[in-house]
């Protein structure tokens, strides 16, 4: 059967499947190159129209020697799935033609092949592990944000009123100096703002270093653990 990934020919499908979906994807972004040769265009439209089929068919498949059509109907992949081939259908005097960038979603699929299944589980173990750390570092960091928001508001509205006009406004600038991406089009000009837009950097780099300390823990306990 096709849709057990258990089987050869089910793993087979699989990685059909995955190379349609990269295939697909390359397709969606070369649609997007201006002036192309008609016959490039009909040949992206043809081979879209393979694809929508194929994948079409494999959903149907999976519906059918589903357990419980209705779980798998409502599970991820089963949403996703219904994702890669809905805006084919739909799409009529609308261009939906972007919501096909959800295939890439399915190539998820392919750690369900059996020599991932144990990586995948011990991600999800690690996951679990470390929930109640990573829920209480976002809300310390939602906090961060608010605060480092109100701070360069006070110090920067009075000589940059346009940039920085409300809390709000300069939540953007919060985010984007505290995962120190520091995009440069907002940024201080006075003393007193420098001075705290470095406290904040040096604050950011513990943003985002401390996430991935506390995954790779959980990850490494979840690996020993899986060995025992």
């Amino acid at each position: 059967m096709i849709t057990n990934i258990n089987s050869k020919l089910g793993r087979r499908f699989d990685i059909f499947i995955q190379i349609l979906i990269v295939l697909s994807m390359i397709a969606f972004a070369v649609e997007t190159i201006p002036k192309l040769h008609p016959n490039t265009i009909l040949f992206l439209k043809i081979f879209d129209v393979v694809c929508v089929v194929v994948f079409t068919i494999e959903y149907i498949f999976r519906v059918y020697y589903a357990t419980s059509k209705l779980k798998y109907i409502f599970s991820f992949y089963g949403l996703i799935d219904l994702l890669a081939i809905l805006p084919f259908y739909i799409a009529i005097g609308v261009d939906l033609r972007s919501l096909r960038a959800f295939r890439v979603f399915r190539i998820f699929r392919v750690l369900k092949l059996v020599r991932y299944n144990k990586a995948l589980n011990r991600f999800k173990a690690a996951a679990v592990e470390a929930k109640e750390e990573v829920v209480l570092f976002l809300f310390i960091t939602a906090i961060l944000i608010y605060l480092s928001a109100v701070g360069i508001y006070y110090f920067e509205h009075e000589v940059q009123p346009e940039k920085f006009k409300s809390i709000f406004h300069s939540l953007w600038w919060s985010i984007s100096t505290l995962t120190t991406v520091g995009y440069g089009d907002v940024y201080p000009i006075t003393t007193g703002g420098k001075l705290f837009t470095f406290c904040i950097l040096i604050v950011g780099l513990g943003i985002v270093t401390v996430p991935a300390g506390i995954v790779a823990a959980a990850l490494s306990k979840a690996t020993k653990t899986d060995k025992k």
